[in-house]
């Protein structure tokens, strides 16, 4: 897999049925500065599955219950997860964190602004046939011998990718030298979750993914609350940095639109109120 460049600004796609997509980088398991942040938007696309988002809110009462303890957990798995916690530890970043500290601020934020703001799970549930199918296969690619052998030679890969990923971090007022080390972990972790995937399942996923964020949007504008107005919703997309090439690239080839609809906890005068 290519290392993409490493952009910290959030990139604008305006949907040609109206509205706007923002995608925001973020780092993984790590505190993004304010000022990075998008401060408008409409409603949130998490690129988690529903279940996903429970096991968010689970983790930050038992991390307030026993602090740092799933932060422990991770960083003595021998995983890859485990080898990104070991990485960020080693820098003056805030973080890391486990739940991801970006994704739990934006539900909690969806969840306490005045009505709620809709929360979309972009990857679809585990009863949805197509994607059972798509980790069917991906799991059967991730179990041949050839990547099986591979994981002897992942800590010499992911220090190579580290190394590789230093020239494609872009400069920024607010990022210092420490988030920009980040970078390079979050990077390399990104290209190593994906190393026994062929280029098929990955495109197909990020096909998938584009259609059902464009399907947020499509249930977005459909909400009375856009009715007549001449100002049209926004919703926030955080990606992963690693990600944001391949996902932009996939919104600008006109990928269709999957039909998704918001979490079902929404407040429900929310739902009362803004739902066509």
């Amino acid at each position: 897999m290519i290392i993409p460049e490493l952009a910290w600004n959030p990139t604008f796609f305006d949907d040609p049925d109206g509205g706007e997509i923002v995608l925001w980088p973020y780092l993984p398991c790590v505190r993004m500065p304010a000022k990075l942040r998008p401060r408008k938007w409409d409603a949130v696309a998490l690129i988690t599955s529903l279940d996903e988002i429970e096991i968010i809110r689970e983790e930050e009462i038992q991390d307030r219950q026993s602090p740092g303890i799933h932060v422990e957990s991770a960083n003595f798995s021998g995983t890859s997860l485990g080898m990104l916690i070991r990485d960020l530890r080693s820098l003056e970043i805030d973080g890391p964190y486990i739940p991801d500290p970006e994704l739990l601020r934006l539900i909690r934020h969806a969840e306490n602004a005045r009505n709620g703001l809709p929360i979309y799970p972009v990857i679809p549930s585990l009863d949805d046939e197509r994607w059972a199918d798509w980790l069917s296969s991906s799991a059967d690619e991730q179990v041949t011998l050839r990547n099986l052998l591979s994981t002897f030679r992942k800590s010499k890969r992911w220090e190579k990718r580290r190394n590789d990923a230093i020239g494609k971090v872009q400069k920024n007022p607010h990022v210092d030298a420490s988030l920009g080390a980040a970078s390079t972990v979050c990077a390399a972790w990104w290209l190593e979750e994906g190393a026994g995937l062929s280029d098929r399942l990955i495109v197909e996923r990020t096909r998938r993914l584009c259609s059902r964020i464009r399907g947020a949007l499509s249930n977005l504008r459909g909400m009375s609350q856009w009715d007549g107005k001449a100002e049209e919703p926004s919703l926030l997309v955080p990606v992963q940095q690693a990600q944001l090439p391949s996902l932009v690239a996939e919104l600008h080839s006109n990928v269709e639109v999957e039909p998704i609809e918001p979490e079902g906890s929404l407040n429900s005068k929310w739902w009362e109120k803004n739902a066509g």
